[in-house]
């Protein structure tokens, strides 16, 4: 069972995602902004976060630059889940640190692909 950080500033997203994450059989945690979630991060070490790109505060883009330059976090992986779905927000993610890229809408097995790619073992 992995431990996966959940930031997304929806109520409905963080409980959708929970969701899927928990039937995967791992633990989810949440942070309702990307201020709370890199706090969280630094705090649980989660074993993969999930973050979403709109938010208040300090937005997806921020941090994931964040937590992919800190010492402490670096070797988490960070899968951007946004409705943002054009190719420079793609590129922008990716250039912050993102192992990973999906778009809202997105499927229940995509994300789980997701997930088992970027776990380790």
């Amino acid at each position: 069972m992995a431990r996966i950080l959940i930031v997304d500033d929806s109520p409905s997203q963080l409980m959708g995602i929970r969701r899927i994450v928990e039937k995967l059989g791992h633990e989810a945690m949440t942070a309702e902004d990307g201020a709370a979630g890199v706090e969280a991060a630094k705090r649980e070490l989660p074993d993969l976060v999930l973050m979403d790109v709109v938010m208040p505060n300090l937005n997806g883009f921020q941090a994931t630059r964040s937590i992919c330059r800190d010492d402490s976090t670096r070797h988490i992986p960070v899968v951007l889940v946004t409705t943002k779905d054009q190719d420079t927000d793609r590129v922008w993610g990716m250039r912050q640190g993102a192992k990973a890229y999906i778009t809202k809408p997105f499927n229940e097995d995509e994300l789980a692909e997701v997930i088992g790619q970027l776990l380790p073992g």
